[in-house]
């Protein structure tokens, strides 16, 4: 597998574009449109909160036939809570965008990423899809990627190449995601393109399998937002006999998958509002999956634990302590905990270990916390961030 240029434009038949329609106070790009030159088959992972903004319950409905042949996504307006109009709304993105490509509108899903309670400009809109649609390319995955940024730092692609069933076989990605980050679809959105010919039972399997251990393993805040997705679109223009059952071939392409996603989510977490340090928590020893789950998502969460690493102090007792409360079933008294390579607790215990040392780890751009339960065989990982001044910065002041 060989990582290559182009993001969700790298698979045959993909094209893309982004452009500037005024709906960002800024002026940069804020509509994003990804086609297919044939219509593929599509999977989503949408957000588990109540609260769904008007794009995502259309795009909800439009992904059940299984197919799309294009997604529109804008930014700088989250298109939700703002009654009838906004479903209305993006209805309107889906139709047009279906007019303008010559595709059924219910083959366009539609994504809106900003801020709540405001109804979009679609006027606005309305040209920005217009000209991007005019622009679509093989070159436009960039522009795409640009156009979905919200508070975003840095852009989050990639693609891979690799050999399926004896043919070369692409998946390309994008994402946005900077803040309102938690597991269950936080404020991102992801678009993953493959030109791999693959059933949509197993798209949609794979998808989901693959989703639960990436996207939905990083978490910058706790919170958890009303507009995002991971939509996935495969379009068979590589000519590969096809993947219809769970074999060999399957685990390549799901690993393949999973490579992507693990990037794009890895950077997320990375570019969390004001971060200044990526951190990967591992739990191992776990008398279950669930227990595992809890006990990593209670650090990632911790702002305690999270404001201790911006300040690199090594205060391994908040992380316990975010253990202890988590719900998870195990005993205090066993637990081992590692920053970096350097044992800092054993059996629960305080070790008399290397300040100097702690602080050169801590001061590493990328941490990994490991905690030992030592109650049974299982593990699980989140990515998250540090808490640092600009966070507070950034979101006192979101929507002026």
């Amino acid at each position: 597998m060989n990582i290559i240029d182009g993001g969700v434009t790298a698979p045959k038949g993909f094209t893309a574009a982004g452009e500037a329609s005024g709906l960002k106070k800024n002026g940069k790009k804020d509509i994003a449109v990804v086609a297919s030159v044939d219509t593929a088959v599509a999977a989503g992972v949408f957000t588990t909160n109540v609260v769904k903004g008007h794009s995502l319950q259309v795009t909800m409905e439009n992904i059940k036939n299984g197919y799309a042949n294009a997604i529109v996504i804008n930014s700088g307006n989250a298109n939700a809570c703002v009654g009838e109009e906004g479903y209305k709304d993006a209805k309107e993105m889906a139709d047009l965008t279906a007019k303008l490509l010559q595709c059924e509108p219910e083959n366009v899903l539609v994504g809106s990423t900003g801020v709540i309670g405001m109804r979009l400009n679609m006027p606005a809109v309305r040209s920005g899809i217009r000209t991007a649609c005019t622009r679509l390319s093989e070159e436009g995955g960039h522009d795409a990627e640009e156009a979905i940024m919200t508070t975003d730092t840095i852009a989050k692609e990639i693609a891979v190449e690799f050999e399926l069933q004896d043919e070369t076989v692409r998946i390309g990605g994008m994402a946005k995601g900077s803040g309102m980050i938690h597991p269950n679809m936080a404020t991102m959105i992801g678009v993953i393109t493959t030109d791999a010919n693959i059933s949509r039972g197993l798209l949609d399997k794979t998808l989901k399998q693959v989703v639960k251990h990436t996207f939905n393993r990083v978490s910058v805040d706790g919170d958890t937002s009303v507009c995002d997705m991971v939509l996935m679109l495969a379009n068979g223009e590589a000519n590969n006999a096809g993947i219809v059952k769970e074999d060999a071939e399957f685990e390549k392409f799901k690993k393949a998958l999973e490579f992507v996603c693990t990037y794009l989510a890895r950077l997320i977490a990375k570019d969390g509002e004001g971060a200044t340090k990526l951190i990967e928590i591992l739990v191992n020893g776990a008398l279950d999956e669930e227990d595992a789950y809890k006990a990593v998502n209670a650090v990632a969460k911790s702002p305690l634990v999270k404001t201790a690493i911006f300040g690199e102090d090594a205060n391994w007792g908040r992380i316990l302590t975010a253990v202890g409360y988590s719900g998870a079933e195990f005993d205090p008294n066993l637990v081992d905990i590692f920053i970096g390579d350097l044992m800092v607790c054993r059996n629960g215990v305080a070790l008399n270990f290397d300040e100097d040392k702690a602080k050169k780890i801590l001061k590493e751009r990328e941490i990994k916390i490991t905690i030992n339960l030592k109650k049974g065989n299982y593990s699980d990982r989140i990515w998250t961030c540090d808490f640092s001044y600009d966070y507070v910065k950034i979101n006192g002041s979101y929507r002026t």
